[in-house]
């Protein structure tokens, strides 16, 4: 039986085998996740129905299974509206932040270092999210 919030076998394994510097992707539901895949990610579709699973509930379900130390987000047109990097700076605090224009974005899905492509059912637009996993602390670095 497993202690840990994520239960999900698929997720789980990708994330076992992503080190530090990874990066996991979660994707809205209008990605096109087949057209993104690198050559060391795993695709997973948690988009049901619009709405479930929504991005912002991945993510933290990734945030209590796996450090993250950086996120990169699309740029957005400056008339657009993209609450939901606020969204995701909240629940990130204190990583590394970055912007890129969208074919850069999705070259970047695309590199090597892909491990993870989490497909939700997350309808707002620009809520495509690039994570950077993290390093575990040892004891002795958390103040344990």
């Amino acid at each position: 039986m497993l202690k840990t919030p994520v239960i999900h076998p698929t997720i789980l394994e990708a994330l076992a085998r992503s080190g530090h510097l990874a990066q996991v992707v979660i994707a809205d539901g209008n990605l096109a996740v087949g057209a993104m895949s690198g050559p060391n990610s795993t695709t997973v579709h948690l988009n049901f129905r619009p709405g479930l699973l929504d991005a912002l509930t991945v993510l933290e379900g990734i945030l209590e299974v796996c450090p993250v130390q950086g996120a990169i987000v699309m740029e957005k047109p400056a008339d657009a509206n993209a609450e939901i990097h606020d969204a995701y700076k909240a629940l990130l605090g204190d990583v590394t932040w970055d912007e890129l224009e969208r074919w850069a974005f999705y070259e970047k899905i695309r590199e090597p270092a892909t491990t993870l492509i989490i497909q939700t059912g997350e309808q707002r637009r620009f809520a495509n999210v690039i994570l950077t996993v993290g390093v575990v602390k040892m004891a002795e670095e958390s103040g344990f």
